[in-house]
């Protein structure tokens, strides 16, 4: 499971962690995305995104029956990788109790770790295409033009969640309400810190060596 602030890159390491590991990546919004798409979703899907529509939030009820109708994912032979879920406790108690009737466990939480100042300069410098929202950075990823997306020629914009007043705001909301998950999983002794800092190559193998120190640890 992967977990931290708005960001560090999640998203990126999933993608990594899958590939170098073979897990099967199970993610909340892959499966609201897809969801969204289905002629025919299932009433827990129908019922979140019905939810969503009106700007509500999918309660924590819903969302567990979500990744229970992905079961298959958590009996996968390579593992499974969760991003995006849980994101409360009580969210986090509801996948115990659902693993525990799965014959499966969560072995490890990552929890991902960047100074404020990074994360505002990590957002703060996105840049995303007006057309075919293509992300850019603009120290990191810059387009080849100024202003202008590579692949479509579209205008880049800087988004409203991404302003610096925007960032900091989104930060207290992820101490408040998704902080506490961290706790969780350290007092259950599942959570393993990980600087965020670098290329994405190098969070991968330091994300890697911890993974493969935890699971030595837990032979002896």
């Amino acid at each position: 499971m992967l977990l931290g602030p708005p960001g560090v890159g999640k998203g990126t390491q999933a993608e990594l962690l899958c590939q170098a590991l073979g897990t099967c990546h199970l993610s909340t919004g892959d499966v609201f995305r897809a969801a969204s798409c289905q002629c025919d979703p299932s009433p827990a899907l129908r019922s979140a995104l019905e939810a969503m529509r009106r700007g509500e939030l999918v309660s924590d009820g819903l969302v567990v029956t979500m990744v229970e109708e992905r079961s298959a994912c958590l009996r996968c032979r390579g593992g499974f990788l969760l991003d995006g879920f849980p994101r409360t406790v009580s969210q986090a108690e509801a996948l115990d109790d659902l693993l525990v009737r799965e014959g499966t466990a969560v072995d490890a939480v990552i929890s991902y770790e960047l100074p404020l100042d990074e994360i505002v300069d990590r957002l703060g410098g996105r840049r995303t295409c007006s057309i075919c929202k293509a992300v850019y950075h603009v120290k990191a990823r810059p387009p080849r033009a100024g202003g202008v997306c590579d692949l479509c020629g579209g205008a880049l914009i800087q988004r409203e969640d991404d302003r610096p007043e925007s960032i900091r705001v989104r930060m207290r909301a992820y101490e408040e309400c998704t902080r506490p998950l961290a706790d969780y999983y350290e007092m259950t002794g599942r959570l393993i810190a990980v600087s965020a800092d670098g290329p994405p190559e190098e969070v991968l193998e330091r994300s890697l060596r911890e993974l493969q120190t935890r699971e030595e640890s837990a032979r002896h």
